[in-house]
Order: C-alpha cells, then sequence, then structure tokens
C-alpha cells in the first residue's frame, strides 16, 4: 500500500501538534520549536496574501541560511506558492533574468538592488498580520523551483516534478539516511537544490535542523560537537577546508555523535575522501550523484568506495549508460556520455524553463557529464563535456588537475580551464587562491610527481578570492570567457 501523501503545510501542523516544544531549526542563537514555527509560517503565509501571491506563482527567495528563509518556505507552501531559491548574493542581472522567467510577483531577500517588484524580508511579512491560526489546507503543484546557470552561464529554472506534499505518517528512517530524532547539521546553503531538498526532509521527518548562517572549517566542527549532531552535508570544497586545518585544531572536536555525513553536488578528490572515510569511518561517508532534475541517482557508502575507489556508485533510481558518439551504449570501463532515464512508468522529475534537455530516444537525458561504468555497475566520472579540454589530441579534464592541487598544503581554492592555442588546440591554465605563498614553483613540483606532463598547466594565475561558490560549484565557462576576452584585448589591432 503507498504511503498516504498530506501537503506540507499540514505535514508542519501535524508535527506541531506532535511534538509542539521540540527544536525544529536552530541559527546562531535563535531556535524555533515546531509549534513556533508553525505559527509563525502561518503569519507569514498571511503577509504573502496581502502581496498577491497566489496558488501556483513561483516565488524567489534570496535569503542566507536563517530560521527565516525555513519560514518564508512553509509560508508559500501553505497558500500553494512553490519556493524558488537564489543565491543571497546574486548580481542584478543574474537576478532581472531569473524574475523574468519565474515572473515572481514578489521578491523575499535582502538585496540593495533597486528592482521592478516588491522586495520583502520575513519581519516584512510578519508585521502585516498577527493571525496565526490555520490557513485552508492546499497543496504546491510544484514543490521547488531551483536555478541552474550550468556550463552555459545562462540561469534556467529547474521546476520539480513532484508537488508539495509528504508522507503523512514518519517512518524509522527516512530519505538521507534522516530519522526523527535526528539532529542534522547543514552549514551547505539552502538556496542550492541539494542542500534545500535536505532542509525538506529533515522537517518531514520531525528532526532537528541546525544551520551555519555561514561555512566556517573549525566552526562546523565545533557546532557537530556542541550540537551533538548526529547527520552533516558537505560539499568537497568544505571538506578541502576542514581536512586543511591543523591536525591539532581537528583533534580538538569530539565527532563521535556523527552517524552520517553525506557530500555531493561537484566532484570529491580521490585523496579527501579516502582521508574522511579513515577520519569518521566508512560506513559514515555516503556519496550521492544525480543532477537537480533527478531522473536518476548513484549512491556509495564509504565502505563500497573503498572497493570501488573513484566511483560515486550504483544507480539506486532510474536507470544510467554510457553512450558512444555514434549513439550507442558502451562496454564496461569505456568513457561516454553519461545518460539517465527516470524510472518505468514514473512521472516527469521536472520541467525546465528557459532551457531545452538534450535526449535521446527511448526517455534518455544527459546532463552533460562523461564517465564510465565498471564491470560491477559502479559509475565513475569524468568532468563536464563543456568542461573537457582538448590538448594535442587529448582529452584533460580540469576536475582531475583541480584534484591534484588542492592537495597542495597553500592552495585555497583554484579552477583549471583551457586557453585556446594554435598548436596544441589548448593550453591548460591554472587559476589558484592560495592561502598567502604564491610559489608557482611549488606548485609545478607538486604537480610533476601526480600528473602526466600534458595534463600539467602551461600557465598560472593568483587571485585573491574564492573560486567557488558556497555550494562548492564553479562556473569554469565565465572564467574561460574572461580570459579569452583579456587576451584580445591584449593582441595589437
Amino acid at each position: 500500500m503507498a504511503d498516504e501523501m498530506i501537503s506540507l503545510g499540514a505535514k508542519l501542523k501535524l508535527l506541531a501538534d506532535l511534538k509542539p516544544d521540540a527544536p525544529a531549526v536552530s541559527c546562531g542563537d535563535t531556535t524555533l520549536t515546531y509549534l513556533e514555527f508553525h505559527k509563525l509560517s502561518n503569519r507569514a503565509a498571511r503577509g504573502l496574501l496581502a502581496h498577491g501571491v497566489k496558488l501556483g506563482d513561483l516565488v524567489t527567495l534570496g535569503l542566507p541560511n536563517s530560521t527565516d528563509f525555513a519560514v518564508a518556505c512553509w509560508a508559500m507552501w501553505k497558500i500553494g506558492a512553490t519556493p524558488q531559491p537564489v543565491a543571497f548574493r546574486l548580481p542584478k542581472a543574474e537576478l532581472e533574468a531569473i524574475m523574468e522567467l519565474a515572473k515572481t510577483p514578489v521578491v523575499i531577500a535582502q538585496f540593495e538592488h533597486q528592482i521592478d517588484r516588491p522586495l520583502l524580508s520575513v519581519a516584512d511579512l510578519l508585521a502585516l498580520s498577527d493571525d496565526d491560526s490555520d490557513l485552508p489546507d492546499v497543496t504546491a503543484p510544484i514543490s521547488k523551483a531551483p536555478t541552474s546557470g550550468g556550463s552555459t552561464g545562462r540561469p534556467k529554472l529547474i521546476l520539480a516534478g513532484q508537488p508539495g506534499v509528504s508522507t503523512k505518517d514518519i517512518p524509522e528512517v527516512g530519505g538521507w539516511r534522516l530519522k526523527a530524532d535526528s539532529i542534522a547539521l547543514l552549514p551547505a546553503p539552502l538556496y542550492h537544490n541539494a542542500g534545500f531538498g535536505m532542509m525538506m526532509s529533515a522537517f518531514g521527518m520531525g528532526a532537528h535542523m541546525v544551520l551555519l548562517p555561514r561555512f566556517e572549517a573549525e566552526a562546523t566542527l565545533a557546532a557537530i560537537e556542541k550540537h551533538k549532531a548526529s547527520w552533516v552535508y558537505l560539499v568537497p570544497t568544505m571538506m578541502n577546508r576542514i581536512w586543511h586545518l591543523p591536525e591539532e585544531t581537528r583533534a580538538k572536536y569530539d565527532l563521535s555523535s556523527l552517524q552520517t555525513l553525506w557530500h555531493l553536488a561537484a566532484p570529491c578528490p580521490a585523496w579527501l575522501k579516502e582521508a574522511f572515510i579513515h577520519w569518521v569511518g566508512p560506513e559514515t561517508v555516503m556519496e550521492l550523484y544525480a543532477g537537480t532534475e533527478a531522473q536518476a541517482v548513484t549512491t556509495i557508502s564509504g565502505a563500497e568506495w573503498l572497493e570501488h575507489r573513484g566511483s560515486v556508485g550504483k544507480v539506486t533510481v532510474g536507470e544510467m549508460m554510457a553512450v558512444g558518439e555514434d549513439g550507442q551504449p558502451l562496454a564496461a570501463r569505456e568513457v561516454g556520455e553519461i545518460y539517465m532515464r527516470r524510472p518505468e512508468g514514473a512521472p516527469a522529475t521536472y520541467q525546465y524553463i528557459g532551457a531545452t534537455a538534450k535526449v535521446m530516444p527511448g526517455g534518455w537525458e544527459s546532463l552533460g557529464d562523461i564517465g564510465w561504468f565498471d564491470e560491477d555497475g559502479y559509475l565513475y566520472l569524468a568532468d563536464r563535456r563543456t568542461d573537457m579540454i582538448l590538448v594535442g589530441g587529448s582529452n584533460v579534464y580540469p576536475a582531475e588537475i583541480e584534484a591534484a592541487l588542492e592537495e597542495h598544503p597553500d592552495v585555497q581554492s583554484c579552477a583549471v580551464i583551457g586557453i585556446p592555442d594554435d598548436d596544441l588546440g589548448a593550453l591548460i591554465h591554472a587559476i589558484v587562491q592560495t592561502k598567502g605563498s604564491r610559489d608557482e614553483a611549488s606548485l609545478r613540483a607538486h604537480l610533476a610527481t601526480r600528473l602526466v606532463t600534458y595534463k600539467q598547466p602551461r600557465t598560472y594565475e593568483f587571485v585573491d578570492e574564492p573560486l567557488r561558490d558556497d555550494a562548492g560549484k564553479v562556473r569554469r565557462s565565465a572564467l574561460r570567457d574572461e580570459r579569452i576576452a583579456q587576451l584580445k584585448q591584449q593582441q595589437p589591432a
């Protein structure tokens, strides 16, 4: 018998009735119980109604991690609207492009941009109503509408195929290995799809979600100890910064409460993953690979990974296959483009606004990733096809070089791109943010022992700003376009 589904608003009301005084969400010095969370989101929902937000609307949400972020989401769902999360530091031009795609009636954010529709805070919404009683139960037709710039840098919306519903019953173990008594720590940004989905799952289980307003390496370890967190989500960039803390700093904190550590959203260097597996335990470390589109999913535990080093796991939802340039499926260990297909008979998992899916006959779709499967069905990813660099006829994948660079103790973040070259087709250029020392010779010596010659960067550039966003994403296409434009300006007329 299928699980009975209820609206997300009704699920929060159920939890407020079941465990009114239990902590629902904490951030900084603020903690909301399930009853407080429910009542605040009722008031904020009435504030949205006063601004004309209605059933089926997409509402752009640009807040940092906070209890307000959660309140805003449930306020939307309670009137049948859909959260459309964006980065809280989004440039005005990109925000306006997304607003146009979403047709959002209001923007809930703290931007300083001048925009052509109401820019509101959660406090603004709460100021419009003191009525925290329950609203008529409605279900948002679309649960979420995250954005993606993808490899092109042009924003698109990815509308979830699932409506705003949750199971009426709370299982013993839910998605993401969450439990009703989980203390789930989330230092990653809620505006990113993975963090957003995990937030939804945690509240669906009635867990306690502890948000960090921003990621700081040592502060994350301190929060695990302070809250006795049993569950945490990190992106590989965060893992790298934690691992590069002094060993005595890492050793100061008690992580014994931790039962699950998820990482996803970006490639994790093998050396870094192995370090975490040996640190917190092979059964604790979990990885998932999927797109926001969610046609198919792979998962892998740390214990499995030690037997299949470098893999992102076996397919657990839907289907995947590696496809050659002739459009035919490839045999084990042959590298090709990864195509995905949702489970047979399942409804569409997403809809694009502002983009078109890359499809093959039979319902197969590609997100542009390339990789291969081993004989046991474990998937190994190389990189995005659009990011691959062709050097003298050889395929070079930036993620491999970036992973090697990040092993260097002075490297904070990095991005590798290809610069056009008349001789080789492309030259490898490394953009590096360091922790202080800018020793190109040291980086070259470091890579000389790790990468074949043609994969080693020809040129280096040092920058002060982080190259990945809070979700661990890097837009290599934008970095490449900027450098190519600079080179053209330097050429004689």
